[in-house]
């Protein structure tokens, strides 16, 4: 169970990237993002960021007990929730998927209030949870850009 944690917390071993791990991990979300938008159905969207998130808190504190820290640099599987969250439910063109990555590794740099205060959260909860709300304000983001650049951001 420990291996498997440390995949699924590494999202593949990504998270071992020698530089900018967080960034190689919210680069391999994209693949993901390009899987749920073939699927087209937004329940399977829905169900791919809950089982993102859940798997994230169970693999997370594993890999935390294991790595012997509090959210070890390796572990990115909250960067590919955080994208998949700021990404969600929105018809973006190229443009628009590249300014949502952008935006979200530096709401995850930045970690905007309460973002900062989830992490203090117990285990795999406080990993997972600074990243979603990161994902969330980048979402709110999005939003915006889809509705002030529409020729821009949708597809």
């Amino acid at each position: 169970m420990t291996r498997l944690a440390l995949v699924v917390s590494t999202f593949g071993y990504v998270g071992f990237f020698p530089v900018a791990p967080g960034t190689a991990g919210s680069a391999a979300a994209l693949v993901v993002y390009a899987i749920v938008r073939w699927v087209g159905a937004p329940a399977f969207e829905l169900a791919t960021i809950i089982v993102v998130f859940a798997a994230g808190v169970w693999a997370a504190a594993r890999s935390e007990r294991v790595l012997g820290s509090k959210d070890p640099g390796p572990v990115v599987i909250d960067e590919v929730l955080g994208m998949l969250v700021t990404l969600a439910f929105l018809p973006l063109s190229l443009a628009g998927v590249v300014a949502g990555f952008v935006l979200f590794r530096a709401l995850d740099v930045i970690k905007p209030y309460p973002a900062r205060r989830l992490e203090d959260a117990p285990g795999g909860w406080g990993v997972m949870l600074d990243d979603a709300m990161a994902g969330v304000y980048g979402q709110l983001a999005m939003r915006l850009l889809v509705w002030l650049l529409p020729g821009w951001m949708v597809a």
